[in-house]
């Protein structure tokens, strides 16, 4: 037998601002287009947003007293949405990408590894590069110390190195930044 959710208890997504009868304060500061700005009774604030068919919204409800501005609500919503989505999209994201050494890695893979670095790190990617110890060779950790040295200073060029190499585990990791662009 399915369960189904209980009839009728829907929760409806609570709004964002408080708009038009929800808001609670006596007096406001109304701003808006069309409007003259100045500290209004509530019900004078309501009407004035009625009379030009739009509605009051509380967009700094923690002021004294609270701003409110007479806006059509749904173009309010879609312009924060959209402000939000551009916040977002600035954002930068940070790449990580991981290279894998053992111990024992020889002159030629090192070579191989170290131009994929700094090709990521050209690319603005951070690199996470590790030494993973197999069974019986983490008594090599000299190896690996070593190893990630020689390698964050084959890479100065490109990148600083963020966090020391560390062992975690059967994994000694270095992390390295990219440089900023030079001008």
């Amino acid at each position: 037998m399915a369960l189904r959710p209980p009839r009728g208890r829907f929760k409806v997504p609570e709004e964002p601002y408080r708009i038009n009868e929800r808001i609670t304060a006596r007096q406001v500061r109304l701003v808006g287009e069309n409007v003259e700005p100045g500290i209004f009774d509530i019900n004078k604030a309501r009407a004035i947003a009625e009379s030009q068919s739009l509605d009051l919204v509380e967009i700094a409800p923690t002021a004294t007293p609270p701003v409110c501005k007479v806006v059509d609500y749904s173009k309010f919503k879609y312009e924060q949405k959209k402000k939000q989505k551009e916040i977002k999209a600035k954002a930068q994201k940070v790449v990580i990408k991981e290279i894998r050494f053992g111990p024992n890695t020889d002159d030629h893979d090192f070579d191989f590894k170290l131009k994929h670095a700094i090709s990521f790190l050209k690319e603005g990617a951070k690199v996470k590069a590790y030494v993973h110890f197999v069974g019986r060779t983490i008594v090599f950790k000299e190896r690996g110390v070593n190893l990630l040295k020689k390698f964050s200073e084959a890479l100065a060029d490109y990148g600083k190195l963020e966090m020391e190499p560390k062992l975690e585990g059967k994994r000694m990791t270095i992390i390295l930044a990219p440089l900023p662009p030079k001008k």
